[in-house]
């Protein structure tokens, strides 16, 4: 959500403008009239027109047959490179693939982007439910998530306050903590445990449990390894959960660090 008192002075109108009417168009997968899109953004027609012609150059936007537009090719693309950037080395990714083999579980990796708490790169595993919206740039829930807990647990407690009162405590289901109170004390509950731990938190008969991978005084570069499986199994599992995830954790900072190394 923009922040109007954030406005920058030298705001450019027409990218702005741009930019609003390709999420409109995103969110209407059966498509868009450029009346329907000057309506939803609220501009003129022949400003929408003038947008829509440049997108569609640009690849960004497609016309159909029908007159409708869609998102175009050049959104995957763009996606791709994000992926990427998020995910690091591509050993990275090969740890997180070899976790999620292993165990049988889909893992995932989550940072701080733009002070949000975000899913980086994610592998999935045979035995975990598919989860589809848990992937690469989902960034919603960071108090109902293992992944999330496990970020703000790095957190001061005025830290994460404050987070909190930005992006609120949605109940996603019955078990979800909605209050700062008892976030704190599950924090502290997944510190003695040496793991965060939700169950049910986020979706029901779904557990996850994650661990800090990099520890850094700069919050960007904090790094969560988080994984997901039946709550069922965690019941019965988590001792062995945790030793694969730390293990897990180890690999992937170890696969981080000499991706960077060889890049310096």
């Amino acid at each position: 959500m923009r922040d109007p008192l954030a406005e920058p002075s030298d705001l450019i109108r027409s990218v702005s403008r741009a930019l609003r009417v390709l999420e409109s168009v995103g969110r209407a997968p059966r498509g868009l009239t450029v009346k329907q899109i000057a309506r939803r953004c609220e501009l003129t027609v022949a400003t929408t027109y003038h947008l829509v012609r440049t997108l569609a150059y640009e690849g960004y936007v497609i016309r159909r047959e029908d007159g409708t537009y869609i998102v175009g090719l050049e959104i995957a693309d763009r996606y791709r490179e994000l992926v990427s950037a998020f995910r690091g080395p591509p050993a990275v990714g090969e740890a997180l693939r070899r976790a999620a083999l292993d165990s049988g579980y889909s893992h995932y990796l989550g940072r701080f982007v733009g002070g949000r708490i975000a899913v980086t790169a994610s592998a999935e595993g045979a035995r975990s439910p598919f989860i589809d919206d848990m992937s690469p740039g989902f960034d919603e829930g960071g108090h109902a998530t293992a992944l999330g807990k496990a970020l703000l647990a790095t957190l001061t407690p005025d830290q994460r306050a404050r987070y909190l009162r930005d992006y609120g405590m949605r109940a996603f289901t019955p078990a979800t903590l909605t209050t700062p109170e008892a976030l704190e004390a599950d924090l502290a509950a997944g510190e003695r445990r040496g793991m965060q731990l939700e169950m049910g938190q986020w979706r029901q008969g779904l557990a996850c449990a994650s661990v800090l991978v990099i520890a850094d005084r700069d919050i960007e570069r904090r790094l969560v390894l988080a994984c997901a499986l039946p709550a069922a199994e965690m019941l019965t599992s988590a001792r062995v959960v945790r030793a694969k995830l730390t293990a897990a954790a180890r690999n992937v900072a170890e696969a981080l660090s000499a991706g960077e190394s060889a890049t310096a």
